[in-house]
């Protein structure tokens, strides 16, 4: 076993040991103890906001350039760090050794994409007109907490990491308890680069910390990218003090395949990909799919064979397509989803096999598993999945595929498939959903330079782009008015 200290706190510059701590275990061996976290306390919490008001004083008027400059050198060493921590990374969250390199290669280039955008901070308009003059300007909020999901933990966290330091915010954050350990390590590193109290890290669970930085007075601003539950849980506790809040929460999107579409190795390929990747724990992975009548059994055919060929097994093993599902509550949620297919009288079709000398029992394992025969209305269809599984089902017209895709109550994706892309672009505009996808549909489709968010219970605000920037920021109108 890889020698793993217990991960600690790191507030104003100080690491912190709690007196408890809770052990980190490998999902794909859940005898393995990956390492151990320190707990954190609500007092904690009160020390990291209290720093990082602090720090925002002389951080907020740091020029735009040099916090850029900063952002540069974080991204640096997230680099640095990566051959170390890939491991580490792969054996507490599960992901296959080429996703969590990407998941953190990735993280390094969101920092330095938001590394770029100084002219975007401070950027102001002017208006003159019969009624005065008018300046429009963005100025940073004050203090942000930060809460991270597991399942792509060094990436997202990046996400929101990037725009608060460059829009001038000081930062409280909160990693997973599922999938802290890299991510604290990498965190520790940048917060040393950055002056003392700009970045803060404090671990915990989200009854204790996480409860304590969304209720915190002090805090003005609150990023969170996790689920549905969760997020509408942050904005009960946050409402007392009436927090800027920006979420990117759970997805249920739709892949709608037309009539025209070819149903060749390209498309499938996709698919697999925007279905499997990540052991199906995407945010805006494909969680359905709407097939054409005509195109609907060569589709389902292909598919799975395609899926077949996929092999399950520990994230380090190069043999393995896909790894476990993280967590033990997600592990049960998908297998009960599962059951209850079974129970209606769907068609389930487990596919692919585990990579040879891989025990199913000691870890997480779920084959990719295929759906058919399912009704719009069954929890498998309506539900956000968030495992290795996916509902086909039919239709016949395109009005019925928007219908059944908008049947949600989420709206974070979508994706049509066809040889018109400008059709594509027409229907689009018809689902309700922050992105829309023509003939693509998976990571990587969405850069970090355009606008990402949901409609509905997928979301509030927009990550991504300049947009993720003026999220961190309020926007200020200084006027003088001539004509009174």
């Amino acid at each position: 076993m890889i020698k793993t200290d217990i991960e600690k706190l790191f507030i104003n510059h100080i690491e912190i040991v709690s007196k408890e701590a809770v052990k980190i275990y490998n999902p794909a061996s859940l005898n393995e103890i990956v390492g151990e976290m320190s707990l954190g306390t609500e007092e904690d919490v009160d020390l990291a906001v209290e720093a990082a008001e602090a720090a925002w004083n002389s951080w907020s008027i740091t020029a735009p350039k040099e916090r850029g400059e900063l952002l540069k050198k974080i991204a640096d060493s997230i680099e640095e760090y990566n051959a170390s921590l890939a491991e580490i990374l792969v054996r507490e969250n599960g992901r296959v050794l080429s996703e969590v390199k990407g998941d953190i290669l990735g993280g390094a280039n969101v920092l330095r994409y938001y590394s770029s955008l100084t002219e975007e901070v401070k950027k102001e308009e002017i208006i003159e007109n019969h009624q005065g003059k008018m300046v429009l300007a963005r100025q940073p909020m004050g203090v942000v907490s930060i809460i991270v999901p597991w399942n792509s933990p060094v990436y997202l966290t990046c996400l929101m990491l990037g725009p608060a330091l460059m829009a001038g915010n000081t930062v409280v954050i909160k990693p997973s308890t599922y999938s802290p350990i890299a991510l604290t390590r990498i965190l520790t590193a940048a917060a040393k680069i950055l002056p003392k109290g700009v970045l803060n890290i404090v671990l915990g669970s989200g009854s204790t910390v996480g409860e304590a930085m969304v209720r915190h007075p002090k805090v003005r601003k609150i990023s969170f990218t996790g689920s549905t539950e969760v997020g509408a849980g942050i904005i009960r506790s946050s409402a007392a003090t009436i927090k800027n809040v920006s979420m990117e929460l759970g997805g249920n999107d739709a892949a709608i395949i037309l009539r025209d579409a070819e149903i060749n190795e390209r498309l499938i390929d996709e698919l697999i990909k925007g279905v499997f990747i990540g052991s199906g724990q995407i945010c805006y992975g494909v969680k359905r799919i709407y097939v054409q009548r005509e195109k609907y059994t060569d589709f389902v055919d292909r598919f799975i064979e395609a899926a077949s060929r996929i092999k399950v097994g520990n994230g380090l093993d190069e043999r393995s397509t896909i790894g476990p599902v993280n967590n033990k509550a997600q592990y049960s949620m998908v297998k009960q989803l599962i059951s209850q297919a079974e129970a209606s009288g769907a068609t389930v079709t487990a596919a692919g096999e585990l990579v040879e000398g891989t025990i199913a029992s000691e870890g997480y394992f779920i084959l990719p598993t295929i759906i058919t025969g399912v009704e719009q209305k069954h929890p498998i269809v309506q539900d956000e999945q968030f495992g290795p599984i996916i509902p086909i089902m039919p239709f016949e017209t395109e009005e019925e595929a928007i219908e059944m895709a908008n049947d949600t109550e989420f709206g974070l994706g979508n994706s049509i498939w066809t040889r018109d892309v400008n059709r594509g672009f027409q229907l689009g505009r018809k689902l309700q959903s922050g992105s829309v996808f023509v003939n693509i549909h998976r990571v990587g489709a969405s850069a970090v330079n355009m606008p990402f968010g949901g409609f509905k219970q997928s979301g509030i605000g927009r990550g991504h782009g300049v947009e993720a920037l003026y999220e961190q920021m309020e926007l200020q109108a200084i006027i003088h008015r001539s004509d009174m």
